[in-house]
């Protein structure tokens, strides 16, 4: 089961999610997004949480607002953080997230620990918990269908910009091929390099008329 909540309004339509145990959280860490950003309580057992942000966002872009919402929802879902004040957050993308055959169910090292950031959360705000849970929504997804699906559509419209390109390619070489045709044919009709049947006359044995007879 993996529980869904909004974030607040003004911070923009993002979701905000987590498995509702360590099994799902093993789920969430394998079939995951490059869009998906992971919370978790530093050095204290908490739920894993995921912010999922927009396509060609990166951590930078988690506003305020969005950032705190995603700390207070990972320390409130923490047994140990969520009775201590001054608590810290890691958070990281989740193509940082490592995970080995030795480690345990639901426990995540990572790759780069330079891409780890922490935040500090001094209390826990219940405006702000509350409002989440307000919001929150039980659902039992196939993550795996889900990643699967996305993959498939992505790889689709890279073929369709491939297939876009070559069109432009073809389209460009055949004007090209045009243009040249163009020049060439110019280059054919200039007039200093026609000649005549008065030309040809001229300096041949047969008079113009008899020429002009021969043609006919």
């Amino acid at each position: 089961m993996v529980l869904y909540f909004k974030a607040r309004p003004e911070a923009g339509d993002y979701t905000i999610f987590m498995g509702i145990d360590k099994y799902e959280n093993e789920e969430l860490i394998r079939y995951g997004f490059i869009e998906d950003i992971w919370f978790h309580v530093d050095k204290m057992s908490s739920a894993h949480v995921y912010l999922r942000l927009n396509k060609g966002q990166t951590m930078d872009d988690i506003s305020e607002g969005l950032l705190e919402d995603c700390a207070q929802l990972v320390k409130a879902n923490s047994i140990q953080g969520n009775k201590v004040n001054n608590v810290d957050i890691v958070y990281t993308p989740w193509q940082n997230l490592k995970k080995t055959a030795s480690m345990d169910v639901g426990q995540v090292g990572f790759h780069n620990p330079k891409m780890v950031r922490t935040i500090r959360v001094e209390k826990r705000i219940n405006d702000v918990v509350n409002r989440l849970n307000k919001t929150k929504v039980e659902r039992k997804p196939d993550l795996k269908a889900e990643v699967e699906a996305v993959g498939a559509a992505e790889r689709a419209e890279r073929k369709q910009h491939l297939r876009e390109k070559k069109r432009r390619e073809d389209l460009d070489r055949l004007e090209k091929e045009k243009q040249a045709d163009l020049r060439s044919y110019k280059n054919l009709m200039v007039a200093e390099k026609m000649t005549s049947n008065k030309d040809v006359a001229a300096g041949g044995s047969k008079s113009l008329q008899e020429l002009e007879d021969d043609f006919m």
